[in-house]
C-alpha cells in the first residue's frame, strides 16, 4: 500500500509538473491583452532559461534547428528587427530578412498575398510589423505558420512590452504592488498599451503622463491613472518609462515646441533628485537625447535602457521557441 501510494503522489506531482510546462499553447504572439498571467509568468522563465546562452563561448543551442524564421518588416525597425533575427539565429534556426522596398509589395502585392508566398517557401514562423493596428492578427488567420506581432500601429508592441517588464523584474524581484509611470505620446503608443496591459495583469499601478493632447481620453477604460504633471506623481514612482517623441509622426504639433516638451516631461537631474533613490528609468529606443531624457541620467546608474536591449534578445528567443510549440515537448 505504502508502494502504491508513493507511485500516486509521484504521478500527481509528474502532472503538476507537466501542467506547469504546457500552460503555454499558442501558436502566435500577437498581444499582451489576450495573454494570462500565467502565460506571462511563462514567457519569463523560459527567457531566463535563456538568458544563460549569450554568456557561452558560443552562443548557440539547437532548439530551432530546421525551422525557418522570416522578418516581414514594413516599418524601419533597428533594435527589433536585429534582436529577431539575432534570438532565431542563437536559436539554430534559418533566417531570412524580408526587404519590402525591393519586393513585388511595392507593385500593390497585399500583405496576405506576400505572407502566403514566402509562406510556401517553407517558412514556420513570420515576424511581421505592420503600419495598420490588427495587421498581425488578420497575417494569423490568413497563414498556417506561426505569427509574432512585431508592432501593428498604435496597437500592440508585444515583445516590447514583454522585455520592459523582464527588466523590471530583474531588478526589483516582482511587478505586484510597484507603481509605473508611461511618460509621453501615449495616443499613438503601441509600447505604451503593451506596458499597461502585461502590467496590470501582474498586480502593478500604472500612471500615464504627458500633454493632455497626447493622451486619449479611452486610456482610463484600460485601469489606469492619467497626470499631466510628471513631478506631481514622480515621488511615487518605482519605475518610469519614457516614450520617444515620435518625430516622423509630426508630433511636434501636438505640444508647442520640443525644448518645452523636454522641460515638462523629460526626465533631469533636477528630476532624478525628486525621484525614489531606486527608481528605475527606462526607455524603448531609440533615445532622443535632451528631449524624452537628457545624457548623465540616460547613462546614470538608474538607467536600465542598455539592459532592455539585452533582455530584449532572450525574451524574443523565448517567444519563437514558444510559438514554435517546442515549449510542450
Amino acid at each position: 500500500m505504502r508502494r502504491t501510494r508513493s507511485s500516486s503522489c509521484e504521478g500527481k506531482e509528474r502532472m503538476e509538473e507537466q501542467e506547469e510546462r504546457l500552460v503555454w499553447g499558442r501558436k502566435h504572439l500577437l498581444g499582451l491583452e489576450e495573454l494570462s498571467r500565467d502565460e506571462l509568468e511563462v514567457v519569463f522563465r523560459t527567457a531566463e532559461s535563456f538568458k544563460e546562452v549569450s554568456t557561452r563561448s558560443i552562443k548557440k543551442v539547437p532548439a530551432l534547428r530546421g525551422k525557418v524564421v522570416v522578418n516581414l518588416f514594413y516599418e524601419p525597425s533597428t533594435r527589433t528587427k536585429t534582436s529577431f533575427a539575432l534570438a532565431a539565429t542563437r536559436l539554430s534556426a534559418d533566417v531570412l530578412d524580408f526587404a519590402i522596398e525591393a519586393s513585388s509589395a511595392v507593385k500593390g502585392e497585399t500583405l496576405s498575398d506576400t505572407a502566403r508566398n514566402i509562406e510556401a517557401m517553407g517558412v514556420d514562423i513570420v515576424v511581421v510589423r505592420h503600419s495598420a493596428a490588427g495587421a498581425a492578427v488578420r497575417l494569423a488567420q490568413t497563414i498556417e505558420a506561426s505569427v509574432i506581432n512585431a508592432g501593428d500601429g498604435a496597437h500592440e508592441h508585444p515583445t516590447q512590452g514583454l522585455l520592459d517588464i523582464f527588466t523590471i523584474l530583474q531588478h526589483k524581484g516582482k511587478i505586484d504592488g510597484l507603481k509605473v509611470a508611461i511618460v509621453g505620446d501615449v495616443a499613438h503608443s503601441r509600447v505604451a498599451r503593451s506596458n499597461i496591459w502585461g502590467l496590470k495583469k501582474l498586480g502593478a499601478s500604472v500612471v500615464v503622463v504627458g500633454p493632455s493632447t497626447l493622451i486619449p481620453s479611452s486610456i482610463t477604460e484600460l485601469g489606469v491613472e492619467v497626470s499631466y504633471d510628471l513631478d506631481a506623481v514622480l515621488p511615487q514612482c518605482d519605475v518610469v518609462n519614457l516614450l520617444r517623441v515620435q518625430k516622423e509622426r509630426h508630433l511636434v504639433g501636438y505640444f508647442p515646441s520640443t525644448r518645452e516638451y523636454a522641460r515638462l516631461f523629460g526626465m533631469n537631474s533636477g528630476r532624478m533628485k525628486q525621484a525614489k533613490p531606486d527608481v528605475l528609468i527606462m526607455h524603448p529606443g531609440p533615445v532622443n537625447r535632451g528631449v524624452e531624457i537628457t545624457p548623465e541620467v540616460v547613462d546614470g546608474d538608474r538607467s536600465v535602457v542598455l539592459e532592455q536591449v539585452s533582455n530584449g534578445l532572450a525574451i524574443r528567443m523565448a517567444v519563437l521557441f514558444l510559438v514554435s510549440g517546442k515549449g510542450n515537448e
